[in-house]
């Protein structure tokens, strides 16, 4: 095809894909472009309030502000012990407050205003004429209300490719193109702060407070408005079935996570690589201390760095369909390594007038592979979450980023490190005073060469230490793509059949998980084909360029086949599930509680000892042993909950009253919309709209309220009646799978119908 064909051919799948997805996808064109445009916006917000968040190495409150190394690191504390309640409560509003817009949309909006507002903030205040005291206490209450609505404004730009396509690949592709479109915010800033800095100062530094306060706010409010496009033009796709209420106790959701191998892999190697970012600072320090270049150069410089970024962008995609996730991220971190100890010698003996160039060629490749890591962070985020709810069947997103926390306190104690490697190394008030500066910022020392080169030399060891034991834990990560298509696969196939047996089936629905049943039924027990692409070699030798284009054909499909035959496995497990025998002493005990109705859970044997004694050699016992424990402790939880607060036994909550509130809500919702579009077409009513406007928003406040108290009601009866809950969802269940007949025979009815 040619240039003019290919062109076309572009164009025309743009249209027809531009509102609804390629076969096999979730995310039509017009939802990728605006998560990427919107999520540019977003981080033209991230990129200038990232500077205003306490750390160890923050340059803005450090060297801007004048908060030394150890001041800094007192309000960082307590800025993390006062974020650690806020974590929880994110974690509760995004796992089980109800939004018609979905799990992480609504709060791009609500988020995002109060984190520009406090930006804007920030750096407004007049700093200059204030003590040491009254900076730290200024910092620290921005900072708190930082660790609410900055962390989870950007929590959602992060984690909302989770719910908007549920297939892994498409994830990474869609956070390749999103992270290219998200790369112009710091590349952009990165070069015009430099340039506008020496305009409005008349010099070569970037510590002066009138720069973020001319350039920042202009940036935080355009960011903040592009961001908008990602709440107006996308939609969640969470698989799972349509009438599935989320009410999820926090403790339950602690425990699931802190199960879950994946998560701590990914958490661990955060927390033990914490030295990898202490090299940061040295080529700004070169610039702003050592005077290496000028600020055009720097400009450049800066350009060029952030240009390494945009490079694995357009390559991850492609590498992890060759090399999947697991090797990318070892690989690039060991390539991290290497450029990192490389800086050692170039600060320890080169020109430092002269050498930033050498530098800028170090920082080049670690950001290439910092950025495969960022770019893979994700998907493999949103991988885990697909096995928490693969393992638990519920959707916990929220209660990741609350067990995260932990990370905080653990941070609590790393980053009190750097401040004391800055003081050893002589980044103090007593070597400045020595120096002949007043010692009230500590950083005058860095205009000294010989304490320059000593401070980060130190840095630069550090973060080879870092950098080495970031890499350690992904080589215990063994989530494939593979397990994770499978395990969608099995959630979309439980998602029909509970959907069925409520009578909530859609035709698209049935199709497809009927056909991926059936698929899988016909794969069953056939062997898996040895793949070589040495083949493909032979090929080209022996039939030229034709033979080889059809050998790698045979070598793609061989390894689609393989994968196929590999998801059938986890299929055909969840569909003979009740035929183990471990199945059929569920359900055997599941027919006896149901039986027994709700009032027999006040009476009924927890069996705790009973499963705390069960064999735990292999992993399957392991895993049946797990099980039996935890539905113990839900008996003796519901006992405990039962005669707190059902003394007279307990009561089956009507969960229909969930339907009417939100309905009510919905509706008096849309009565308030139509009200202001109203006022908007007639000012001259401003006054009698707005009236009416008021009580209903009155009205919206009480039903939201009763929808509180519903909530908690459900939460209760949820907690008392588990056991049988769970007996009665098992054996529902069982039954639907016993229907699969009755569903075989519905697909084929339409099907003959489309025929």
């Amino acid at each position: 095809m040619d240039v003019k064909g290919k062109i076309t051919d572009g164009v025309s799948k743009l249209k027809t894909y531009w509102k609804t997805p390629p076969q096999g996808r979730y995310m039509s064109f017009r939802e990728i472009v605006s998560l990427s445009v919107g999520g540019l916006g977003v981080k033209f917000v991230v990129y200038c309030v990232q500077y205003m968040i306490l750390g160890a190495s923050n340059t803005l409150i450090g060297n801007t502000i004048g908060i030394s190394p150890k001041p800094m690191y007192a309000i960082y504390l307590l800025s993390v012990f006062a974020g650690i309640p806020l974590a929880p409560l994110r974690a509760h509003i995004i796992d089980n407050v109800h939004h018609k817009k979905g799990k992480y949309r609504p709060y791009v909006l609500s988020m995002g205003l109060p984190t520009a507002i406090l930006g804007i903030g920030f750096v407004w205040m007049p700093y200059e004429h204030m003590t040491m005291l009254w900076k730290c206490v200024t910092v620290l209450l921005f900072n708190i209300g930082f660790q609410f609505f900055y962390l989870f404004y950007y929590d959602v730009d992060v984690s909302i490719i989770n719910v908007l396509s549920p297939n892994t690949i498409e994830r990474s592709d869609v956070n390749s193109i999103k992270s290219v479109t998200d790369s112009f915010a710091p590349t952009i800033g990165n070069f015009i702060v430099p340039l506008l800095a020496s305009v409005i100062t008349g010099e070569n530094t970037l510590v002066d407070m009138r720069i973020y306060r001319w350039v920042y706010p202009p940036m935080i409010i355009f960011g903040f408005l592009l961001g908008l496009l990602m709440y107006f033009n996308t939609e969640e796709k969470i698989v799972q079935p349509k009438n599935h209420t989320v009410n999820i106790k926090f403790a339950d959701a602690l425990k699931a996570v802190m199960r879950n191998k994946y998560f701590w892999i990914i958490s661990m190697a955060t927390w033990i690589g914490f030295l990898e970012t202490a090299v940061q600072s040295v080529m700004d320090w070169l610039y702003s201390y050592q005077q290496a270049c000028s600020a055009m150069e720097y400009s450049i410089i800066i350009a060029i760095r952030g240009n390494a970024s945009l490079w694995p962008m357009l390559f991850v995609p492609f590498l992890i369909r060759t090399m999947g996730k697991r090797k990318l991220l070892v690989s690039s971190n060991i390539l991290n390594i290497i450029f990192i100890i490389i800086m050692l010698p170039l600060i320890r003996n080169g020109d430092l007038q002269h050498i930033i160039w050498y530098i800028l060629i170090c920082f080049f490749f670690n950001y290439m592979a910092a950025t495969v890591g960022t770019l893979l962070t994700p998907s493999l985020n949103g991988d885990i979450r697909d096995h928490q709810q693969y393992i638990t069947g519920e959707r916990i997103d929220g209660m990741f980023v609350t067990v995260g926390v932990i990370g905080s306190i653990i941070t609590l104690c790393t980053n009190s490190v750097l401040p004391a490697i800055y003081d050893k190394a002589g980044l103090n008030e007593t070597v400045a005073r020595s120096l002949g500066y007043d010692g009230s910022n500590v950083y005058d020392v860095l205009h000294n060469e010989m304490y320059f080169r000593d401070i980060c030399s130190v840095l630069i060891l550090a973060a080879t230490v870092g950098a080495t034991l970031n890499v350690i834990p992904y080589f215990f990560y063994d989530l494939t793509e593979l397990k994770q298509k499978a395990m969608v696969t099995v959630l979309k196939i439980r998602a029909m059949f509970e959907d069925f047996g409520n009578g909530d089936l859609s035709e698209q629905a049935l199709i497809e998980a009927v056909e991926l049943i059936e698929e899988s039924k016909a794969l069953c027990g056939k062997p898996l084909a040895q793949v070589s692409k040495r083949s493909i070699r032979q090929a080209k030798k022996s039939g030229g360029r034709d033979a080889a284009k059809q050998a790698k054909k045979q070598y793609k499909q061989a390894i689609q086949t393989n994968e196929k035959i590999q998801v059938a496995d986890y299929v055909l497990r969840e569909l003979e599930r009740f035929s183990t025998p471990r199945g059929a002493a569920e359900v055997a005990r599941a027919q006896q509680i149901v039986c027994g109705g709700l009032g027999a859970l006040c009476t009924m044997p927890d069996g705790l000892t009973q499963a705390k004694a069960m064999p735990k050699t292999t992993k399957e016992e392991k895993q049946a042993r797990r099980a039996e424990i935890d539905r113990a402790k839900a008996v003796r939880t519901a006992q405990k909950t039962i005669a707190k607060h059902y003394p007279n036994g307990p009561e089956a909550f009507d969960g229909s009253v969930f339907n009417t509130l939100f309905a009510q809500e919905d509706r008096v919702q849309g009565e308030i919309d139509a009200l202001y579009k109203e006022l908007h077409a007639d000012p001259s009513r401003k006054k009698a709209l707005k009236a009416q406007i008021r009580q209903l928003e009155s009205a919206k406040s009480a039903v939201k309220k009763q929808i509180k108290q519903a909530t908690n009601q459900h939460a209760v009866y949820t907690r008392a009646a588990k056991p049988y809950l769970d007996a009665q969802k098992l054996l529902k269940q069982k039954e639907n799978y016993e229907n699969y007949p009755q569903i075989k025979a519905e697909y084929d009815r339409i099907r003959s119908a489309v025929v």
